[in-house]
């Protein structure tokens, strides 16, 4: 898995690509996280549209994320997951948990509200 960020007006973008399913993957994006966390930011929008294939871990990473933005008041936002993410937020009913977004454009809509 392959892991890219930016902060856009106050908002993290994370765009991950491949397969998100552990260690040492999911190790670098809890550690990007965490680097920008200490900017003070609270809003995040996770692009999961080129993630293949996400596993146990992956999902347990994702609500760690969740919960790291919530626990700052803010929010973060899943980007047009992939079918295999789609299915699994589904399986495990957290698509009732997470906010998903169908572009980044959107995703902005509903984050830059709660970073004012």
């Amino acid at each position: 898995m392959t892991t890219t960020s930016s902060v856009q007006n106050g908002i993290l973008f994370v765009r991950l690509t491949g397969d998100l399913i552990g260690s040492p993957d999911t190790d670098q994006l809890l550690q990007s996280v965490n680097t920008h966390l200490g900017d003070d930011l609270n809003q995040c929008a996770v692009d999961l549209s080129e993630i293949r294939y996400i596993n146990s871990t992956g999902i347990g990473v994702l609500v760690s994320l969740l919960t790291k933005f919530r626990s700052r008041g803010g929010e973060m936002v899943l980007i047009n997951p992939a079918d295999h993410p789609k299915k699994m937020l589904a399986i495990t009913k957290l698509n009732n948990i997470f906010t998903v977004s169908p572009d980044e454009a959107t995703a902005r809509q509903q984050l830059t509200p709660a970073a004012n």
